[in-house]
């Protein structure tokens, strides 16, 4: 059962990563800032390789940024509300610098989605006015943020009794345990 399991949620989050509309599409991704406060958001599921590593996009100016180099454990919550399935993941997130994948993903976003990465002043700052926001008229601050999971808790709602399940990364691979819901 855990292992059926466990390739369901590799299924859902792949098709989350590359279906439009699909429930895993949007993550609340957790990251603790520097001043010790846990801050969360919501990013897009870009891309779920078969390691299992997930990627989303962000602005290199923000919050986010800066909290994952000054601590790259990160928390992500994932909710199918039709199929009742929560996902909670741990893991390593890292900024990729290579140039060639940055270049490449940057190619493939439509002109409207680019304008997230070209603001002149960095998200979070104050304005005056939201239709007077200005944008570069060259470069970006484009970036690609990597999360490698270590820990997934699955659990599943259902009248008849729910289930939890923990996947952990050990030395000889994925290893799973049931939890009390």
């Amino acid at each position: 059962m855990p292992d059926k399991t466990f390739e369901k949620i590799k299924q859902e989050l792949k098709k989350g990563a590359y279906k439009k509309g699909h429930y895993f599409k949007y993550f609340t991704l957790a990251t603790l800032g520097v001043d010790k406060f846990a801050r969360l958001r919501l990013v897009a599921l870009r891309n779920f390789s078969d390691d299992l590593k997930m990627t989303f996009f962000t602005d290199k100016r923000s919050k986010k940024v800066l909290h994952i180099k000054e601590n790259n454990r990160v928390s992500l919550l994932f909710y199918h509300h039709k199929k009742l399935i929560q996902l909670r993941i741990e893991g390593i997130a890292r900024i990729n610098t290579d140039q060639f994948q940055i270049q490449k993903s940057w190619e493939k976003i439509g002109t409207e989605d680019r304008k997230d990465y070209i603001t002149a002043e960095a998200p979070g700052s104050t304005i005056d006015d939201p239709a007077q926001l200005e944008y570069l008229k060259e470069g970006d601050y484009f970036s690609i943020v990597e999360i490698d999971p270590f820990r997934i808790e699955y659990l599943r709602l259902k009248r008849s009794g729910h289930t939890k399940i923990k996947y952990y990364l050990s030395e000889t691979g994925w290893k799973s345990e049931y939890l009390v819901p």
